[in-house]
């Protein structure tokens, strides 16, 4: 596949003969189209092979049902990359311990979010009742962030393998959150992870992991 930075023509779009022109996260390129594929015999796959692959496969299982949030939280990430990409690639090394086929998960350590905007201070959570979870936190004036600066919370089973939270809605300067717990969250274990972002969303905090609720 070659790439163009700056044709004579500018960038080529559509298919021109034997190539095809398009544009990718920004990037122009071309490449020949596609031909048909002859049914090869696949190759028998080492032990080694094996287990890189499957865990390739178990850290993008992990993140399937934190998508929408990660679409947020790795925005300024996804320089001619997507933004699943870079969530795969800041949690790959830190997140799975183990080997094939006894791979597992450390919830403590998802990165759903990265960027500079300074992130709220000290951040208390407490379970009302089994419907309700409340926030707070302090909302010190600090440089580069502002009153609407967004709350990011996400809620995650391991149990159901979905997720539920909300990112937006509730300013920095608020203070503190009630969540009502949907279901069929209720009466699960929950991971639970806030963020920030400002109201545009062009600068974005890193995530904290709050803790595990029973």
């Amino acid at each position: 596949m070659a790439k163009i930075r700056k044709g004579i023509l500018g960038p080529v779009s559509g298919k021109i003969g034997p190539i095809v022109g398009a544009t990718w996260k920004g990037i122009p390129y071309i490449r020949t189209r596609p031909k048909k594929k002859k049914k090869k015999n696949k190759l028998k796959r080492s032990p080694a092979q094996i287990a890189a692959q499957e865990k390739l496969k178990f850290m993008n299982l992990i993140l399937v049902p934190f998508h929408e949030f990660i679409t947020v939280g790795f925005a300024n990430e996804a320089v001619e990359k997507t933004e699943i990409s870079a969530a795969f690639s800041a949690n790959y090394n830190t997140m799975i311990s183990g080997v094939y086929p006894d791979l597992e998960a450390d919830y403590s350590k998802l990165i759903l979010s990265v960027g500079k905007l300074p992130m709220i201070n000290d951040v208390q959570m407490i379970l009302e009742d089994s419907e309700m979870l409340k926030l707070t936190w302090k909302s010190d004036v600090v440089k580069k962030t502002a009153f609407n600066d967004q709350l990011m919370f996400v809620a995650y089973s391991p149990e159901l393998n979905m997720s539920f939270g909300f990112t937006g809605g509730v300013n920095r300067a608020c203070k503190e959150c009630d969540i009502k717990i949907q279901e069929p969250f209720i009466g699960k274990t929950l991971e639970v992870y806030v963020g920030m972002t400002s109201l545009n969303r062009k600068a974005i905090a890193n995530s904290m992991y709050l803790g595990r609720i029973n």
